[in-house]
């Protein structure tokens, strides 16, 4: 059973920076290209950046230039470092496997950025 915990999220004023985390447990971590998805007040969940197993990186155009996805194997995390924060980028943020079939979703984690 995969466990997906994600956290470091919080409030922050345009402009600003957050990393977020998320701590994988009771897989292979390595071997999976993995995800970082955001689903914002009224809208569907969407990926915004992805690292392959070996660490080919993939951001949407939203992000591009300002967020930055990072793993470490050894600690079976996954990152996501967000710069140059803007209102539109409040959401609850999760991370998953890149593509299907998905494990079960965590709880995700709140940012919040305020003008």
């Amino acid at each position: 059973q995969v466990q997906l915990v994600e956290s470091g999220g919080g409030s922050v004023q345009v402009g600003g920076s957050l990393r977020v985390s998320c701590k994988v447990s009771g897989s292979i971590f390595s071997s999976y290209s993995m995800g970082w998805y955001r689903q914002g007040p009224g809208k569907q969940r969407e990926l915004i950046a992805a690292i392959g197993s070996v660490g080919g990186t993939y951001s949407a155009d939203s992000v591009k230039g300002r967020f930055t996805i990072s793993r470490d194997n050894a600690k079976n995390t996954v990152y996501l470092q967000m710069n140059s924060l803007k209102p539109e980028d409040t959401a609850v943020y999760y991370c998953n496997r890149e593509s299907t079939p998905y494990w079960s979703w965590g709880q995700g984690t709140q940012v919040t950025v305020s003008s």
